[in-house]
């Protein structure tokens, strides 16, 4: 049985190195026959308000729903998004507010602290482009935005391993470094990884 992929392009913009990261991940993917869906954030028309919390709960619209019901069916979920101020745009960061939620990515639990993790038995790949050195924004920054998308989302809901990938400097790059990168990640792609 093939693994059932889901690559979601989190930057805002479809010329942006990350949307190229993305598909080249889906062509390698593509290339071993895995079942594998690339979805863009910013061609998905939902708001990225969580307008009442978690008090009460806002109406997924239609692309919501069905990346939701791509979520459930993926094994493994691959994003792919820029380091912006340490973490992840805006875009990204909305979009996991409106869709892993209580009741579909985690559940409260009565008498424990703890979340009942309903995304078990899923993996992640982190793919970010970045323009901090990997060193700095380790030991400096103490990896906020890795940290964040890995330990508070991704691990909080049961998926496990979360495996990274950072990409750059981006700006300082040139076509044949950037052309480097995208086989790089096209191979990544291949191992399903």
């Amino acid at each position: 049985m093939n693994k059932k992929i889901l690559i979601i392009d989190g930057h805002p913009d479809s010329g942006s190195l990350c949307t190229a990261l993305a598909k080249r991940y889906k062509n390698g993917a593509d290339s071993v026959g895995s079942d594998c869906e690339l979805i863009r954030l910013a061609e998905l028309d939902f708001s990225p308000i969580l307008k009442y919390g978690y008090r009460k709960r806002t109406v997924l619209e239609p692309d919501l729903e069905k990346t939701w019901e791509s979520i459930s069916k993926a094994d493994h979920l691959v994003f792919v998004y820029p380091n912006w101020w340490g973490t992840y745009p805006s875009l990204l960061k909305g979009f996991i507010d409106r869709i892993f939620l209580p009741g579909f990515a985690f559940d409260y639990q009565e008498k424990s602290p703890l979340p009942k993790k309903l995304l078990v038995g899923k993996s992640a790949r982190l793919i970010v482009t970045t323009d901090t050195p990997n060193w700095y924004y380790n030991i400096v920054y103490g990896r906020p935005g890795h940290n964040s998308m890995k330990k508070n989302i991704l691990n909080f809901c049961g998926i496990k391993p979360v495996k990274i990938k950072t990409v750059g400097i981006v700006k300082n790059s040139n076509d044949s470094k950037r052309e480097e990168w995208l086989n790089k990640i096209e191979q990544m792609g291949t191992k399903l990884s």
